[in-house]
């Protein structure tokens, strides 16, 4: 198996190389750049091929917080980790509205470092990098992401469904027949992890069990414990 190759940014010379140590001696390749500016210039103009981003929030020239925007123009689902000094819960969900996964703190053990980054490896590996299937197609359904349409032949004409109802089956469709747990879809939808947003993650679940109810082969299911999983049988 290939290393899985991060990009690593942080302008700090002792910390940025004890840390890039440590991970390659752990087997990842990582690319170390120590300045804001020329991350920006090398997100934009090459490819991103990339498993995941591990940015420092200050940085000189352009902060992590643009990079992480920059990776999401290109990028929506490569996994975003910060690292950063502040733990102000504004910059969290900042960062997280951002397109950012999760925050470590400084300072940080090398130990808890790598966990987290293997977590949101084994969650990205779900997804193939090139969709074996239409994304456009659920079943008997037609989904544009674009212009909240959920179309189905039985029905007189489109649905328009919400900017947060097409997120969430956006969400669910990129991760088709694989579970994604609770936490990840409140943070990627919601910006944040909570009880009460976890109700409404349950609400808006059962609005598009609703609006899918026509075609038995396209279902939500819920994974006690753990989270939800949208499978489309096969159509043959």
């Amino acid at each position: 198996m290939s290393k899985a190759h991060l990009l690593y940014v942080e302008d700090d010379a002792d910390l940025g190389f004890v840390t890039r140590d440590n991970l390659e001696l752990h087997g990842f390749a990582v690319e170390h750049l120590s300045d804001g500016s020329a991350a920006a210039a090398r997100i934009v103009s090459q490819p991103l091929d990339v498993d995941l981003c591990l940015l420092d929030v200050m940085l000189p020239g352009t902060d992590g917080f643009e990079l992480a925007r920059l990776v999401r123009q290109r990028d929506r689902d490569i996994p975003i980790l910060f690292l950063t000094a502040r733990s102000l819960a504004e910059d969290r969900l900042n960062g997280l509205r951002l397109g950012g996964d999760d925050y470590i703190t400084k300072p940080f053990s090398i130990e808890e470092l790598i966990l987290r980054i293997e977590v949101f490896l084994r969650r990205n590996r779900v997804r193939p990098a090139t969709p074996a299937f239409d994304p456009g197609q659920l079943g008997t359904y037609r989904f544009d992401v674009h212009k909240l349409y959920l179309s189905h032949p039985e029905e007189s004409g489109p649905r328009r469904l919400t900017r947060r109802e097409a997120e969430l089956l956006t969400l669910l469709n990129d991760h088709r027949n694989t579970v994604l747990e609770r936490g990840t879809i409140l943070e990627r939808i919601w910006g944040a992890n909570d009880y009460f947003l976890g109700r409404s993650l349950d609400v808006f679940v059962s609005r598009l069990r609703k609006y899918l109810r026509r075609d038995p082969r396209v279902k939500i299911e819920n994974i006690h414990g753990v989270g939800f999983s949208l499978t489309v049988a096969d159509t043959d």
